[in-house]
């Protein structure tokens, strides 16, 4: 008996509903993985998370900048302190302190100037307050909008145009910043495997 031909309508039919159905597969597996990497990025980042949304103007411009952050504070040499160095610091945080009653502009300075030091003995880049801002987001997210908040007032404080108030905001701000950056938790073991590789200057 002789076989009928295959349709070849039938087969084209056939490939191209297999085609559909991969592309479809393969774009809600992209679907799914950019839901898990924007979830990540919102637990990670909190409220910075939306700040950069808001600024940036999309939440595709946003994530970008976020996940750019993260790789390039992960190839950073962010070292924990040692229990002299955190001694020492603490009681460096003490002068300014007591400074505030007489003096709360200039002991808003002062704080401003010992998170500064705090930051690069950590092995934080010192550039522009932006970029500053932008590294400590990754690891001390809960404090970030505080520090610019605190640096604002320090700005419009040397101009004369902060009241008392403010500057005690501020203060508190960089007091909670500076006891997040003496937190001596010991770096992520990428972040420590980055650290070997790269010389003590």
């Amino acid at each position: 008996m002789t076989e009928l031909p295959a349709d070849p309508t039938l087969t084209y039919v056939l490939a191209g509903l297999s085609i559909a159905a991969l592309i479809a597969v393969i774009a809600w597996a992209h679907a799914q993985r950019k839901l898990l990497q924007s979830l990540r990025l919102k637990q990670r980042f909190g409220q910075e998370y939306g700040r950069t949304v808001q600024e940036l103007g999309s939440k595709e411009k946003a994530e970008a900048e976020l996940a750019a952050r993260e790789k390039r504070v992960e190839r950073l040499r962010i070292v924990p302190l040692t229990s002299a160095e955190v001694a020492r610091f603490s009681q460096a945080w003490s002068a300014p302190q007591s400074r505030f009653v007489d003096d709360p502009k200039g002991a808003v300075a002062d704080a401003d100037r010992l998170v500064y030091d705090l930051m690069a003995k950590r092995g934080y880049p010192m550039g522009d307050f932006e970029r500053r801002a932008a590294d400590i987001s990754v690891d001390h997210p809960e404090v970030v909008l505080n520090y610019r908040a605190a640096h604002s007032i320090a700005l419009r404080g040397e101009r004369g145009e902060a009241n008392t108030e403010e500057l005690r905001r501020a203060f508190v701000h960089y007091r909670a910043l500076f006891q997040d950056l003496l937190d001596v938790r010991e770096p992520s073991a990428s972040r420590l495997a980055t650290a070997k590789q790269v010389p003590a200057s």
